[in-house]
């Protein structure tokens, strides 16, 4: 098993860096996060054995029932929220997450900035943008990015960039480009973008962050 992984985990850097490569771009500028929702610490264990420290949940209590056992043993691996966050559940991410990839609505804004306050944490935050306008993702309109990153920045939250997921079925790369120019547009430069079918796209594009799962832990059944 951790033959497999630590091989699967050469193969996805590789063609990282390849890519960045292609696009005149350092391979240090794109951070790997393997997505190891619903994998158990069986699962997980070979890729920290194998070097890797940056990991992503998409739920705040399945986080909360794996990682702090882990993270005892392991200090140094740091944790991404990338999946919907309830505004109720705000605090509890503060308080496990480094990054939290889906700030999307005022709501949520003022929770995260409440919990912050008050555990004196700040992870990193990006907002998540509709960015292929579909009625069963998350993410804020893009007509209604400015005025929500104003309220994120005034609130106080460190907003690093933005994160969108692309229609599935369709060119990931109009859509990532148009991410990139909303960053741009908005003086931000991360790029929550790029998943295992399309993350070497997201990388010539310029994302900073790509989410890999099934490419590391292969398929969820």
């Amino acid at each position: 098993m951790t033959e497999d992984s630590a091989g699967a985990l050469a193969a996805i850097t590789d063609r990282i860096a390849r890519s960045a490569r292609i696009a005149d771009r350092r391979p240090d500028a794109v951070t790997l996060i393997a997505i190891s929702k619903t994998q158990g610490p069986e699962a997980i264990l070979p890729l920290v054995e194998a070097g890797h420290r940056v990991f992503g949940e998409n739920r705040v209590q399945e986080a909360q029932g794996k990682w702090p056992a882990l993270r005892e043993a392991y200090p140094d691996v740091t944790l991404h929220l990338v999946g919907q966050l309830q505004s109720n559940k705000a605090a509890d991410a503060v308080a496990l997450f480094n990054a939290i990839h889906s700030v999307d609505r005022p709501s949520l804004v003022q929770a995260l900035a409440e919990a912050m306050a008050r555990q004196g944490r700040r992870p990193d935050c990006f907002i998540q943008v509709n960015i292929g306008e579909e009625a069963q993702k998350g993410g804020c309109a893009i007509a209604d990015l400015p005025a929500l990153l104003a309220g994120a920045q005034s609130a106080g939250l460190p907003v690093k960039g933005l994160m969108a997921v692309p229609p599935a079925g369709l060119d990931a790369a109009p859509y990532f480009a148009l991410l990139a120019k909303l960053a741009r547009d908005h003086g931000l430069e991360g790029l929550s973008m790029g998943m295992s079918e399309d993350f070497e796209t997201a990388v010539t594009i310029g994302a900073t962050h790509v989410r890999i799962g099934s490419a590391l832990f292969g398929a969820r059944a």
